[in-house]
């Protein structure tokens, strides 16, 4: 498969350099995989979309001041990335390259502060491995001292170091050990998982931290030839039991980012139940990868050609749904970028968020007053929207209640004649639902 298959244009003034504030209200897009819509809210508004049959799956990695500035042993200028620990030394991306024996001195400031020395031991893959001369909690100390905050190149933000170690992390980061932040996790602040517990959605955690695995581009022009790096995850025996149980009680697993994406694929078996495990991924998911075990995908709007880019692809082409992936412009997904980019949403790290949901049997759209909680039963409902999905015309069925249905303040609803996007799993025994408070942005 050609790497120009995952290619997009994306106007520089479109990228977010700065977070959104408050958190949740980073823009959010609604993708539909079924009937093809897709609508434009907030990320608050997953207080409402979510509810008790849905599991979110966070990763609460951390991210640790992995960029380093020092000199080398002539007085050149040296920029250090460290990537993963092994044993006492460090893989680690270097500006410039280096060969093996280079010295290198970190300088800490202020200058009564520890400084760092290295060498380089081994040179392979694009990656230097140094040797420090300060091992353990000492070494991790002097790393908080003198590290800054690795943001992505295309950020070119105005935040202090400060700011950066606040802002570029999830508020449920816990374990250290990435270089890059799962992003799709910054919109959630501690007061919306609040509330979105007090709304019965179950949320577990797993552990993958960033490497070059996820953000290293694709060099090749087949993307089968790429070589994905590995990244230590881990997912717990007692999180594998709650999720397996979730998962044969019908309830939606929904994983909040790619990185998470990646733990719970990596350790799916054939059966579709997961096995816990502490180890490394190199798990490259691309289309038509059948996903095993996650049922909806949040996550940022990510670069073009990347593997991310790839992985949300095959989230919603065959064999996951009816479409076959042809290329990333002709998607929905694809669409679904454009008209972000029409909208003038961020994307990447700091940019906004968007939504795919998995199809089921029966996934469609109807309309509801704004605010109001449902109170009929199970049965009432299954029949009610039965018979709408066999007519096929549920959304003229209600064009002539318009005015019944909405109160007269909610223009934009009238005008997309859209409120709450609506699934039923037959055979399951449960329904779903989905309720937007969100603008249409397709017919």
């Amino acid at each position: 498969m050609k790497l120009d298959l995952f290619d997009y244009i994306l106007p520089e003034d479109r990228i977010g350099t700065v977070p959104a504030e408050p958190r949740e209200s980073a823009r959010l897009l609604v993708i539909n995989r079924v009937n093809l819509t897709i609508v434009e809210g907030r990320v608050g508004d997953l207080v409402s979309i979510l509810g008790p049959d849905d599991v979110l799956v966070l990763n609460d990695t951390k991210v640790f001041p992995a960029r380093l500035f020092g000199q080398k042993e002539s007085g050149g200028k040296v920029e250090i990335l460290l990537i993963r620990e092994d044993g006492d030394s460090w893989w680690a991306m270097s500006k410039p390259g280096l060969g093996k024996g280079k010295r290198l001195k970190f300088k800490a400031m202020p200058a009564d502060r520890q400084d760092l020395s290295g060498e380089i031991i081994d040179n392979k893959n694009g990656l230097v491995k140094i040797k420090f001369d300060k091992t353990g909690e000492e070494f991790k100390n002097i790393i908080l001292e003198i590290g800054k905050t690795p943001l992505p190149p295309y950020i070119n933000s105005s935040l202090t170091e400060e700011e950066a170690r606040e802002r570029y992390q999830t508020v449920y980061a816990k374990y250290e050990g990435s270089v890059a932040a799962p992003t799709a996790g910054f919109h959630f602040s501690e007061n919306l998982l609040k509330r979105l517990k007090e709304r019965g959605v179950k949320i577990c955690y797993v552990t993958l931290h960033v490497g070059l695995g996820t953000f290293q581009g694709v060099k090749t022009e087949n993307i089968e030839d790429h070589q994905m790096h590995s990244e230590w995850f881990e997912l717990a025996e007692e999180t594998a039991k709650e999720l397996n149980q979730y998962k044969q009680e019908g309830k939606r697993i929904i994983s909040v980012g790619t990185t998470a994406t990646r733990v719970l694929e990596s350790c799916a078996n054939d059966f579709g139940l997961l096995e816990p495990a502490t180890r490394e991924t190199k798990i490259f998911i691309y289309p038509p990868y059948k996903f095993k075990f996650v049922d909806a995908l949040i996550t940022n709007f990510h670069l073009p050609k990347s593997t991310l880019l790839m992985l949300v692809s095959a989230f919603v082409s065959s064999p996951n749904t009816e479409e076959k992936f042809i290329n990333f412009k002709s998607s929905l997904v694809g669409e679904a970028y454009q008209r972000a980019i029409d909208l003038d949403f961020h994307f990447y790290s700091f940019g906004e968020n968007y939504i795919r949901l998995r199809g089921f049997l029966f996934y469609f759209v109807s309309i509801f007053i704004f605010g109001f909680r449902f109170l009929w039963s199970f049965r009432t409902i299954l029949f009610v929207f039965f018979v709408v999905e066999c007519a096929k015309y549920y959304c003229n069925y209600y064009k002539d209640n318009d005015e019944r249905k909405f109160p007269r303040e909610y223009p934009e609803i009238h005008s997309c004649n859209q409120r709450h996007i609506i699934f039923l799993s037959i055979g399951t025994n449960k329904f779903s639902l989905i309720s937007s408070k969100h603008k249409c942005l397709t017919k």
